[in-house]
C-alpha cells in the first residue's frame, strides 16, 4: 500500500475519532494497525501520531 494512501486513511481515522467518540476503541486499533504498516514499509511515524497512539492506550487502560 502506498504511503500516501496509509497518510488519507490516518487522516480519515482522526476525523472518525473527533464524529464518533463513541467508537474510539475500534478507532484506535484501526489507528494501530496503519501505524503498524507504516512501520512495516520502513516509513518513520509521525512524532505527533504517535504521542496520539501512546495517550489513547493509556486512557482504554483506564
Amino acid at each position: 500500500m502506498a504511503f500516501e494512501d496509509i497518510k488519507a486513511r490516518i487522516a480519515l481515522l482522526l476525523e472518525a475519532m473527533v464524529q464518533r467518540p463513541t467508537d474510539a476503541h475500534e478507532i484506535h486499533e484501526n489507528l494501530r494497525e496503519q501505524l503498524n504498516e507504516l512501520k512495516a514499509m520502513g516509513m518513520p511515524l509521525p512524532d505527533d501520531l504517535v504521542e496520539l497512539e501512546k495517550q489513547l492506550e493509556t486512557d482504554f487502560d483506564s
